[in-house]
């Protein structure tokens, strides 16, 4: 028999919000966190707005969380994952409040703790400010810069910060790399690999570079440049492209036992775990929604629960007029006789696309609507291309019922890479 899997702690540092709690309350109160770029480096762009983290209405200053010597040898979105990862360890009781270990503090367990968290992209503006070192002096380039932008740095930092020598892992699958290091730490425990697993992804890639890159593909919305709040609108007749945003969230994965044994809050539980690819196209999903709709059957399969046990999806609908189509076709397919009673949404109106920090993101709201059984709303949602489901249009909504709670998460790359995840309210 498989080992069972649970979340036992969660951090998150993004543009809804700076910790957990006020993600959440943002996220289920149909907050917006899209501003416009005020930097005159992005005037000149097609579009000027994105999903940033800020504190305290100011956009985040590294430089008051990290010494300079630490920022020499950390990218941005590795700072922002040990940001997240501090509170996760703390909201799981592995560390305290001043980042001593607690549940950490015995060798075995940290040789049985393992980390996996990867990015979608590396900093392209760490990138390009080294080129330019570079063509003023060979010495000018930091002995840092290529620890710097490897994608798995992040997961090393993490592992080396806090001594866990079990699985060092590293995903990078585009905007399905948050949901896949879920997914690979669930079966790393589950197979007996390690019993807690540091998981999940960040990103930190709004720069002018990116964001004309996007641009040339014409992926961003860009018709919303006055009115930023409007413009990641998943699901809606209107929208034109999605949004960036940056930030990480890490989510602490337990063998359930375990987790007992420490007296752990025990916020859900993973029951499956599904990949796919489309094989089609660079950029665009499968337009028959076959990729998505693997992923979504193998881990209903992988979870054995059957598609009249799912009571809601947290969609990966980035805003895009064919992404979010070919996914509700997927959701339709896959849970055929049973999508007219389930509730479907994206919380990437508020916070914008995360890239390789989305899928978990995502997967905390989805880990907190199974625990307390709200769904979170699809904000901006004024006129729905599908009038078949339930898309929970701009106010949050109860989950009636007495069954478990049973959601899919989704997330989808280019490349035409897929993940979905089983999430389930957790039963003794």
């Amino acid at each position: 028999m498989h080992r069972r899997v649970v979340v036992t702690g969660m951090g998150v540092l993004s543009p809804i919000g700076a910790n957990l709690h006020e993600s959440w309350l943002n996220i289920i109160n149909g907050k917006c966190a899209i501003s416009k770029l005020e930097d005159p480096a992005f005037a000149n762009l097609p579009c000027r707005i994105a999903g940033t983290i800020k504190l305290k209405d100011k956009r985040l200053n590294l430089e008051e969380h990290f010494s300079k010597s630490e920022l020499k040898s950390i990218s941005p979105a590795t700072a922002y994952a040990l940001m997240a990862t501090k509170e996760a360890l703390i909201n799981a009781k592995l560390i305290n409040s001043a980042g001593q270990p607690e549940g950490l503090s015995a060798e075995d367990i940290r040789q049985s703790t393992g980390v996996a968290v990867g990015m979608g992209m590396v900093d392209l503006q760490d990138i390009c400010d080294t080129n330019d070192a570079l063509n003023k002096s060979y010495r000018q380039v930091s002995p840092f810069f290529v620890p710097r932008i490897l994608a798995n740095m992040a997961a090393g930092q993490i592992s080396i910060k806090y001594g866990l020598r079990g699985p060092n892992h590293s995903v990078s699958t585009a905007c399905a790399t948050g949901a896949h290091a879920i997914g690979d730490s669930f079966r790393f425990i589950r197979n007996g690999d390690a019993n807690i697993m540091v998981c999940g992804g960040a990103e930190a890639s709004i720069s002018p570079l990116a964001i004309a890159g996007f641009c040339r593909l014409r992926a961003l919305s860009t018709s919303f440049n006055d009115t930023p709040e409007k413009a990641s609108r998943p699901f809606d007749k209107k929208r034109e492209g999605f949004v960036m945003g940056e930030g990480s969230a890490i989510l602490v994965l337990e063998e359930l036992e375990q987790a007992k044994q420490r007296g752990a809050h025990i916020y859900a539980e993973i029951l499956g775990y599904g990949l796919s690819g489309d094989a089609s196209h660079l950029t665009a999903p499968s337009s028959d929604g076959a990729g998505a709709v693997l992923a979504m059957s193998r881990a209903l399969k992988d979870a054995k629960v059957t598609s009249k046990d799912v009571g809601y999806v947290n969609a990966h609908a980035t805003s895009t007029p064919l992404g979010d189509t070919i996914e509700t076709k997927a959701i339709k397919t896959v849970l055929s006789d049973n999508y007219k009673n389930i509730a479907v949404s994206s919380t990437k109106g508020a916070h914008g696309h995360l890239l390789g920090a989305a899928g978990n993101l995502e997967a905390t709201f989805t880990v907190r609507c199974v625990e307390e059984g709200v769904f979170p709303p699809t904000i901006n949602l004024d006129e729905q291309d599908d009038a078949d489901l339930n898309l929970v249009a701009n106010v949050k909504q109860s989950w009636e019922g007495t069954k478990r709670r049973i959601a899919l998460k989704n997330a989808f790359g280019f490349g035409g890479t897929n993940a979905s995840l089983c999430i389930a309210q957790y039963v003794a």
